[in-house]
């Protein structure tokens, strides 16, 4: 088993007022040489929004992009027809593709919202531009893991186009599970968003990463209460 550790406080950090991000691999005016990347997952930023504000329309392409709302309500605007707002609760994919362009902008004017954006390398290039969305609040369960991303279209949660498998746990205090790898060659990359755990014996806290590879399962257990997001991707493009 091989282990990388990114803990919360070593993270790239961009305050522009309107917007606070925290970046987990290099971004824009962030850049570490020895953090580009885990596999196909390129982006992990974490970002707070102020009220009524937002990204302008801007162009993407050859991109998996992931989003999933932490707090408040988030407004999404794009150029292949899509107009709505993402919550706590949901998680949205757009496959860029050929291209896209499209605007995020916190709908509400009075409250922060939060949110993850993710970015995963594609398994093919220039596949014509696809989006969606769900809620996982029906499928979401109590000391297991759950998934809400998969390549298969068919299979539970948004799809996208890699051989990738994200899943979300919500732990109370004692609690584990044990996560299988999907696919050889695969590695995973946790990502707390909640509480403190142990994965393997590694301690990490609220907002810590941690990318494991070369291994065909890891557990993971809550020393408080938490909540996990685990990424499985392939580690090489």
């Amino acid at each position: 088993m091989n282990t990388v550790i990114h803990k919360a406080e070593t993270r790239g950090k961009a305050n522009h007022g309107w917007l606070n991000s925290h970046h987990t691999f290099s971004f824009a005016n962030y850049h570490n040489p020895e953090r580009m990347n885990f596999g196909v997952l390129r982006v992990l930023n974490d970002d707070i929004v102020q009220a009524g504000m937002g990204f302008g329309t801007h162009p993407h392409d050859n991109m998996e992009i992931i989003s999933i709302p932490l707090e408040g309500d988030l407004e999404h605007k794009d150029s292949i027809g899509n107009v709505t707002v993402i919550k706590e609760g949901d998680v949205q994919i757009m496959s860029a593709g050929t291209g896209v362009t499209h605007s995020e902008k916190n709908k509400n004017n009075d409250k922060e919202v939060k949110f993850l954006q993710i970015w995963v390398f594609p398994k093919e290039k220039n596949v014509t531009p696809r989006y969606d969305q769900i809620s996982i609040r029906e499928i979401a369960k109590e000391n297991k893991f759950y998934q809400v991303v998969s390549p298969n279209k068919d299979d539970q949660g948004v799809w996208i186009n890699q051989d990738a498998w994200f899943h979300i746990g919500n732990f109370t205090k004692g609690n584990s599970d044990e996560y299988k790898i999907q696919k050889e060659g695969n590695g995973v990359y946790a990502f707390i968003l909640e509480g403190e755990v142990e994965i393997d014996g590694e301690k990490l806290s609220k907002r810590d990463g941690m990318g494991i590879w070369n291994t065909k399962s890891i557990n993971v257990k809550a020393s408080e209460n938490a909540r996990v997001l685990l990424m499985e991707v392939p580690m090489s493009r």
